[in-house]
Parts: structure tokens; sequence; C-alpha cells
């Protein structure tokens, strides 16, 4: 029995260091292809095989980024746009999970909304950027509103098909023992969707930066999306670049966020 249980725990044991070994190479070669992109591009840009006006530099890029860093410009625009995509990304997943409870809740209300909702999901969101910048008036709200009215409706249909897809064996057996439609929901519905609503966080993350900068390309003086279009009017386009891979360093750490929270909903 002793040699038996030693063998399992020596398979254990093995299977845990061949995933951490692998997890060490992938990012070996995900460092890799960055030092192959950055590298290529410098180099292309030095022998103006590619027009380096248009093109730009990583070099040239990281002199900018550290000019930008030192007058403060960048800090300022940085923390605007991040705290605009923080609160539309909170917002338009907490309110998506409540619309799918709500739905989820009541078949009735599921069964009016559903061609609404479709129809909604299908508009083009950025196209009511206008509309939205005028109605709650140029400014942070408005920003915000643009960026969770992107993610919103798609966060509500995705959660709630994946409530409607738990076995409904689950929650025969909990009103068998009396659980009440609330009490189904938290121990039967909810934990079973943390998957769907994990996955729904990470494209959340991509939604709520596209839906931000949008809206600071139609109203707002400061912050990336204004470091974007600033650069497009004056033909800088290191300034251009520079904001890009601020927000895609900054939408990775996001994304990172949501694994690690991933992690400890399953680890729990």
């Amino acid at each position: 029995m002793n040699q038996e249980k030693d063998k399992v725990e020596l398979l254990h044991n093995h299977y845990i260091q061949s995933l951490k070994i692998e997890k060490r190479w992938v990012r070996f070669y995900q460092l890799i292809i960055f030092l192959l992109i950055f590298s290529s591009w410098e180099f292309l840009s030095r022998m103006h095989w590619i027009d380096p006006l248009i093109f730009s530099s990583p070099s040239k890029i990281w002199h900018l980024g550290i000019e930008k860093i030192q007058d403060g410009t960048l800090m300022i625009n940085l923390e605007a746009t991040l705290m605009e995509t923080v609160a539309g990304f909170l917002i338009s997943t907490i309110f998506g999970v409540i619309i799918a409870a709500i739905l989820w809740w009541s078949p009735m209300i599921s069964k009016i909304l559903d061609p609404y909702l479709v129809i909604f999901n299908a508009m083009p969101k950025v196209a009511l950027g206008p509309v939205i910048i005028v109605a709650l008036s140029p400014g942070y709200t408005s920003i915000i509103a643009n960026g969770v009215i992107i993610s919103v409706i798609i966060t509500a249909i995705v959660v709630y098909t994946s409530f409607k897809e738990v076995d409904p064996n689950y929650l025969k057996v909990l009103q068998t023992l009396g659980a009440t439609r609330f009490q189904c929901f938290k121990e039967a519905i909810m934990p079973a969707s943390f998957p769907t609503i994990i996955s729904t966080l990470k494209v959340n993350v991509g939604l709520s930066w596209v839906g931000v900068i949008v809206g600071e390309f139609l109203v707002s003086s400061k912050g990336l999306g204004y470091m974007i279009i600033y650069g497009f009017q004056v033909f800088n386009f290191t300034l251009v670049f520079l904001a890009l891979l601020v927000i895609a360093v900054l939408a990775t750490i996001m994304y990172q966020l949501v694994g690690l929270l991933e992690r400890k909903l399953i680890k729990e």
C-alpha cells in the first residue's frame, strides 16, 4: 500500500515538474519572439527599409517615453486613461452579471428582452459615442459610459447563456432539499459559471480599452487616446506608437490580474 502511494506521489511530482518546465519554455519562446519583433523593427527602421518617419523605431519610442516621464505628461495621460478603463471594466462586468442574473431569475423578462439584447449587441456601439457625449456632456462620465456600453451587453448575454447551461439536475437536487431560488443561484448557478465569468472578464479587458480610447478620441483633452489623436495631428508617429505600447503593457497587466483571479478561484 505504501509503495503504491509513493508511486502515485512520485508520478504527481513528476507531472508538476513537467508543467513547470513547460511554463519556462513558453516564457522563453515568448521572450524570443518579443526580442525578434523589436530588434527587427529597429533594424529595418535604421536601414530605412521601412519609413522611419511613419513607423518610427523602438529606440526613438524609448527616448520619447523617458522624456514624457520626466516632464510628467505621460503619467498624467496614463492615470486618466487607466482610471477610466478600470471604472468601465468593473461597471460593465458588474452590471452585465446583474442583468444576466435578472434574465435567469425571470424567464418572462428573458423572453421579452431577448430580441432587444440581440439587436443592441449587433449595433456598432462606437457610432453611439457622439450621442453618449452629447447626452452626458464631455468628460470622464461620457468616456467611462462609452467603455461600459461596448462590453456590458455581451457580458450579459454570455453569462446568461452560461447560467442556462448549468446542469438542471443540480437544481432539482437542491429544490428537493427545500432550497429557494436564491439558494439555487448562490450554491449551483453562480459557482458553475465562474469559468465563463472569468473568460468574460478577459474579453472585457480588451473591450474596455477600446471603448475608453474611442471616447478619448472624440472628446478628451488628456489620456492615451488623446496622445494618439494629437500624434496624428502633428505627424508625430513616435508619440502614437508610444501611446499604443503603453496601452499594450497596461492591458497585459490587467489580463494577468484576471488570470491571477482565475487561479485563485480554481484553487479554492
